[in-house]
């Protein structure tokens, strides 16, 4: 039997992780799903204002109530430590959640804001629950359309856009803390998309192909892998002539937007993709490995990757 599932989506104000997490739930026939704001609803039931001031604010403005401001270098880096502290008196009880959940062989699912990677403690469940971690990012542009329609449909709209540059700041921290931690990034697109990628990894239905498109068919095999079927590309091998040893890369790519920039990049400079053609002749193929949410989409991936003539058949 597997472990029961303990699947934490975090992210600032305004991206999505709600109705991300509840489509997550369906797809995964999981029951137990909970918002952070519930386990701080009920700590602040215990600890009084005077004691938590940060508490009893929100998360974006709990920088107010931190002491002496003046040693913080910048404004980003006081709106991050007061949005931890904040968070701090609510993770406590978030892991107590997990090991009541584990304890009674739970599937689980937390959203919310407070999901701080590096200040949960996620390893003291590792040997006993599949843990999945997963931050939810979007571009400036798309949080502030997403956050402006959040912030009217819950009637808080003028308090809320009023914070919008704090809940900026609290994106970029998360994001930072992400990486810091190999805490999983995941841009969110459609929620058709963004399920996807989320599922790629928790089902993780993977294979490796022997590709052999060249450098200017790279934008095709990219587009039919990550933005037609909403797959990731894990790592590519170079078997080059000559040499006893492969070149491995690991990619990790499986959102569109990070793609694009990469094949924007490769367009601009001339010397990298002339680099990158001389690897791609001194290598007959190139084994790659290719990730989607489920088999039968990544059987989608290789017919039409088949279809195109990118893969070597032997």
């Amino acid at each position: 039997m597997r472990k029961p599932y303990v699947i934490l989506i975090g992210s600032a104000s305004g991206i999505g992780k709600s109705t991300i997490a509840a489509e997550l739930a369906k797809s995964l026939n999981i029951k137990h799903l909970i918002e952070t704001d519930f386990i701080r609803a009920v700590i602040r039931g215990i600890i009084g204002k005077e004691y938590a001031p940060e508490l009893h604010s929100s998360s974006y403005d709990a920088y107010k109530h931190i002491r002496n401001k003046n040693r913080f270098k910048s404004y980003d880096e006081l709106v991050s430590a007061g949005f931890d502290d904040h968070a701090s008196y609510v993770i406590p009880g978030l892991e107590k959640i997990i090991q009541r959940a584990v304890t009674d062989y739970d599937d689980i699912i937390i959203e919310g804001v407070h999901l701080v990677p590096g200040l949960v403690n996620i390893e003291q469940f590792e040997d006993d629950a599949e843990i999945y971690f997963f931050i939810l990012a979007s571009d400036e542009e798309s949080h502030k359309e997403r956050f402006v329609k959040r912030a009217v449909e819950i009637h808080r709209g003028g308090k809320q856009l009023d914070f919008f540059r704090e809940n900026r700041i609290i994106h970029d921290h998360l994001l930072s803390q992400a990486e810091a931690n190999d805490v999983n990034v995941i841009y969110s697109e459609s929620i058709e998309k963004t399920l996807d990628k989320i599922l790629s990894i928790i089902n993780k239905s993977c294979t490796t192909l022997k590709l052999k498109n060249t450098v200017d068919e790279l934008e095709d095999v990219i587009n039919i892998i990550i933005n037609e079927n909403n797959g990731s590309l894990e790592k590519v091998t170079y078997n080059i002539k000559g040499f006893k040893e492969p070149l491995v890369r690991n990619i990790n790519v499986g959102d569109n937007e990070s793609a694009l920039k990469f094949i924007e990049k490769l367009n601009e400079d001339e010397n990298k993709k002339e680099y990158l053609d001389k690897l791609y002749n001194l290598s007959e193929y190139r084994e790659t490995t290719i990730c989607a949410s489920n088999q039968e989409k990544l059987d989608k991936i290789i017919k039409e990757l088949n279809d195109k003539g990118y893969v070597l058949n032997e």
